[in-house]
């Protein structure tokens, strides 16, 4: 299985590489195509994708990005409007400077997605900024929009993303707030299954936007009249959200774990750990030590929490992560929790997270980098994939 969280915590920082997962879009209401055995035959693995714009902007207003990894070559490049992959160049900045990899969703009707790992850019009303660059070996790459960066060129455009993964095995995809929220996205996937997730309920929007300008410790993190929300690991690297933010709670946890067992159950068996006299959670059965976490570890499940994808660390680091942010490890020494009720019932909790799941149909959402833990986050996979949709949802 692919590692989601290691894209996840690689967008946070600087935007140039390329995604494992990602994808949205949204517009209209284009039908995606109907393949043939010989179309199939002609562009290995596409997979049809269809649009539909809820979201009260007229359909001219809509561009769609896709971008990514072609998962056979490791090239990156984008997808262009008959479904085929292209490789970046530097000669496609040509718009200023940027590149102009836009499709309108006038002509995303019969759009196919091939084998690949990335994301689909929404962009209402104006053109997102995509750079062509050289990488440290000198290939050309894709840096990509940062919209928590207010020096980002595309930093004033309305723009969200949803991330996916295509290859041989199935489609892997999800919607993501890890970073900002602006446009409200559902996907669905039909294969094997009938699955969606991602959409919000009647007024989630403005239940997300409402929840953070009433909090004094959150309302910074909202851009403009609504635009859109940073989450809070990007607020503290900008400025507008407090470092110490967690650290109460992290001293309680420590304070705690220093004289009681911590267990924490993988795939791999229970571990169990305690703080030791360096100020460390030590485990038994090999996992590493963690060092005390930072409030911006904690929102970014990074730095003492990183999750290496060696099965036994990993899994651990990432149930403590969403411990942390989910604000349950005051509440019971065995983890992970699956019942959502347990969940942010401290008044120090990540509630960026949190009001996504209260706002959206199916409790789902990726607030964080480890919300799929227990299964919380809106992620679904077909191993069989027949279609895909998503859908620009009403604000």
């Amino acid at each position: 299985m692919f590692d989601r969280r290691s894209f996840l915590r690689g967008a946070g920082g600087a935007a140039l590489a390329a995604p494992i997962l990602g994808s949205a879009a949204c517009g209209a209401s284009t039908g995606g195509a109907k393949l043939t055995a010989g179309d199939k035959a002609a562009s290995a693995g596409a997979l049809p994708v269809s649009f539909t714009n809820e979201s009260g902007y007229p359909d001219s207003a809509v561009r769609l990005y896709i971008v990514g990894t072609d998962t056979a070559t490791g090239k990156q490049g984008r997808v262009k409007a008959d479904g085929t992959f292209a490789p970046v160049r530097l000669s496609d900045n040509t718009d200023g400077g940027y590149t102009d990899y836009a499709i309108p969703l006038s002509e995303a009707g019969g759009l196919t997605l091939p084998f690949m790992s990335g994301r689909i850019y929404l962009a209402l009303e104006d053109k997102l900024r995509f750079k062509v660059v050289e990488d440290g070996n000198g290939n050309p790459a894709l840096q990509y929009p940062a919209g928590w960066v207010k020096s980002d060129p595309s930093f004033g455009v309305l723009h969200d993303t949803v991330e996916f993964t295509h290859d041989d095995s199935g489609m892997y995809c999800n919607t993501s707030m890890v970073d900002q929220f602006s446009v409200p996205l559902a996907i669905a996937l039909s294969g094997e299954q009938e699955q969606s997730t991602g959409r919000l309920k009647p007024g989630g929007r403005d239940m997300v936007f409402d929840a953070m300008l009433n909090d004094p410790d959150y309302s910074p993190l909202v851009v403009g009249d609504r635009r859109r929300v940073i989450a809070p690991g990007h607020g503290i690297d900008s400025g507008r959200f407090a470092a110490d933010y967690f650290d109460p709670y992290i001293e309680q946890v420590w304070s705690r774990y220093s004289g009681t067992d911590l267990k924490v159950t993988t795939n791999a068996g229970t571990f169990t750990g305690r703080v030791n006299g360096s100020g460390q959670l030590a485990f038994d059965g090999g996992v590493a030590p963690i060092a005390k976490p930072s409030t911006r570890d904690v929102f970014f499940c990074d730095g003492a929490l990183v999750a290496p994808n060696d099965g036994i660390t990993g899994p651990v680091a990432a149930i403590l992560g969403a411990a942390f942010n989910r604000a349950t490890l005051l509440n019971t020494a065995d983890h992970p929790v699956a019942e959502a009720s347990a969940f942010y019932n401290n008044d120090i909790h990540n509630k960026y997270a949190a009001v996504f799941h209260e706002a959206t149909e199916d409790g789902r959402a990726y607030g964080f980098a480890f919300d799929d833990v227990s299964g919380f986050a809106s992620y679904i996979q077909d191993h069989a994939p027949a279609s895909f949709e998503v859908s620009l949802t009403p604000f």
